[in-house]
């Protein structure tokens, strides 16, 4: 300890300075933390979503799978059914594409019957390729969206549906 004493201008001085310290502090854990997160966050266990559709059974021609998965925003859990058209290419590689049209959002459907080979929209007559590739001179701009796929225990799982670059 000094034997000089603390005269007040230096008491106030240190008190205003571990005050506006802790302050600071308090302001900017949060904005750190908010960019840091997100290098930290591993992928998670959940990305994926399973289906009941065996890998085993696909073939050439898209087939319609459901899923759903439980999907909790903040203190909400709600449990959330969607769709994709799967199939196997020429490659033998697993394709799952959205049934969401880029034109208007409606479902877009595997006729097989008026248009061959082609993913039917039925809001403005929409075309696309079977690998998801918008029909040119049809309404919708972009190519549907397609899903990462993973195999487990023989069933196929998918991801978040991503920007298709066909």
């Amino acid at each position: 300890m000094s034997k000089q004493p603390v005269s007040r201008r230096q008491f106030l001085n240190y008190t205003l300075t571990g005050v506006g310290g802790f302050m600071a502090a308090g302001m900017l854990m949060p904005m750190v933390r908010f960019a840091v997160d997100p290098v930290l966050k591993g992928e998670a266990a959940g990305d994926y979503h399973p289906t009941q559709q065996k890998v085993s059974e696909l073939t050439e021609t898209p087939v319609r799978v459901d899923f759903s998965y439980e999907q909790k925003d903040a203190w909400y859990t709600s449990e959330v059914t969607s769709t994709a058209w799967v199939y196997k290419n020429n490659k033998g590689e697993i394709v799952a594409l959205s049934p969401v049209c880029k034109h208007l959002g409606c479902t877009v459907s595997w006729e097989g019957n008026d248009h061959k080979n082609q993913f039917f929209c039925p809001c403005h007559n929409g075309l696309y390729e079977k690998s998801g590739k918008n029909v040119p001179g049809t309404p919708p701009l972009k190519p549907l969206d397609v899903y990462p796929t993973a195999e487990k225990d023989g069933l196929l799982q998918l991801g978040k549906p991503q920007a298709n670059n066909v």
